[in-house]
């Protein structure tokens, strides 16, 4: 449990800094995301969608225009500041159907069953309990839902010093599974049809990956 709180106010430091920059972009490893998933996540009108960190709420934005006026789409983030910001963002785009929820992924703060899609941008990878973000993950999709994630995969051999190095956890390069590890635990929390499809490299040890799969 303290290794987890030490992860989290890692990350929370780190982002709430950015937010009251007023920057999108983490510089350094990476920018604050390693792909864009809603260019997979197949959107439709009148869904239901969570993004797991949602920032400055770009991804939630986006995805609250695809659902249309009778869907819904959430954003989920654990730092007040790009909280604060990401609704602000959301007022001036006039996103009424755009909701920002406090709260961390490992505990989502919505009912069972409640969302159609999940998606995530280089988030997961920075949870210290990442199985425990799969089951929180698969409670709240309803039977057949989605879950389309652009997040970090570390090759099989990521060195020791890479992975103790916290600085990099705010990168998503720390806290990287390797592509059998984020499968498995997809399948272990009720998921099938896990398709993981690496996009580029993002550092000599990891690669940026598509993450697709469906509830059961």
């Amino acid at each position: 449990m303290a290794e987890l709180t030490d992860i989290r106010e890692t990350v929370r430091e780190r982002y709430a800094a950015l937010a009251r920059e007023g920057s999108c972009c983490a510089g350094g490893t990476l920018d604050l995301g390693c792909g864009v998933p809603t260019a997979v996540a197949d959107l439709h009108e009148g869904e239901t969608v969570l993004d797991l960190g949602s920032g400055a709420g770009a991804d939630v934005l986006i995805s609250a225009g695809r659902v249309g006026p009778t869907g819904k789409a959430y954003g989920l983030d654990m730092t007040d500041e790009m909280l604060e910001l990401a609704r602000r963002n959301a007022a001036e785009a006039g996103a009424a159907n755009a909701e920002f929820l406090k709260g961390y992924i490992e505990e989502i703060p919505l009912a069972d069953a409640s969302v159609d899609v999940v998606i995530s941008n280089c988030v997961i990878n920075l949870a210290g309990d990442k199985a425990e973000v799969f089951a929180e993950t698969a409670r709240v999709l309803r039977p057949g839902g989605r879950f389309a994630v652009s997040d970090v995969i570390a090759d099989p051999g990521m060195d020791e010093a890479t992975r103790a190095d916290m600085a990099a956890y705010t990168g998503c390069i720390a806290g990287a599974l390797t592509r059998e590890e984020f499968a498995q635990g997809l399948t272990d929390a009720g998921f099938t049809d896990v398709e993981i499809t690496e996009t580029h490299r993002v550092h000599e040890q990891a690669g940026s990956a598509i993450i697709r799969a469906r509830r059961r």
